[in-house]
C-alpha cells in the first residue's frame, strides 16, 4: 500500500531540489514511487501543478501507433494516425493515476506566492538511507498517510537540516 507525504517549501526551487535529490534515490533502488507532483502558486495566484509525464502527449503518441498500423490494414493510414492521436490525447487527459489533482490545488491554496508543495505517493522505501539522503533539504511537512512515529522521523530529518543550514 502507498503511503503519501505532502510536504511544504517557501520556493519552488527549494521543492525542485528535493524532486531531483528524491527520483535520484529512485534510481538507486532506494524508494519505489507511483506519483511525484509539485504544486506552486505563481504570482498571479494561480495553482499549476509539475507532473513527471505529460498523460495527454504520451496517449497521443501511443494513439498515433496504434492508429497508423490499423490505417495500414483498412489502406488509411493518414486517417488512421490522426483519429488514434485524438483518441489517445483525450484518453490520456482523461486517465488521472496517481495522487488526486484536485485535493493538491486545494492544499495549495495556503501558499504564499513562489511558494510550493512536493507531493509523493511512496510505494515502498529504506527508511533509514531515505531519512539520510533527506537531511539537509528542510521543508515543513503538511500532510502524511504515515504512522505517528514514521512522520515525527521524517519531520525530524527534514528539520535537522534546517538547523545544520543556519
Amino acid at each position: 500500500m502507498s503511503k503519501l507525504v505532502a510536504i511544504s517549501y517557501s520556493t519552488l526551487a527549494a521543492a525542485e531540489h528535493t524532486r531531483a535529490k528524491i527520483l535520484a534515490m529512485q534510481k538507486e533502488f532506494l524508494l519505489s514511487l507511483d506519483d511525484i507532483v509539485v504544486a506552486y502558486k505563481t504570482d498571479a495566484g494561480k495553482i499549476k501543478l509539475i507532473h513527471p509525464v505529460n498523460l495527454t502527449a504520451a496517449g497521443a503518441a501511443q494513439g498515433s501507433f496504434w492508429g497508423l498500423l490499423i490505417g495500414l490494414l483498412f489502406m488509411m493510414p493518414i486517417f488512421g494516425v490522426v483519429a488514434g492521436a485524438a483518441t489517445g490525447a483525450i484518453a490520456g487527459a482523461l486517465s488521472d493515476i496517481g495522487i488526486d489533482d484536485k485535493m493538491m490545488k486545494q492544499l495549495a491554496e495556503s501558499l504564499k506566492p513562489d511558494g510550493a508543495i512536493l507531493f509523493l505517493l511512496v510505494r515502498s522505501a529504506t527508511e533509514d538511507k531515505v531519512l539520510d539522503g533527506l537531511k539537509g533539504m528542510g521543508g515543513e511537512l503538511l500532510q502524511t498517510s504515515l504512522t505517528h512515529e514514521d512522520e515525527s522521523k521524517l519531520q525530524a530529518a527534514l528539520s535537522a537540516s534546517a538547523k545544520a543550514a543556519a
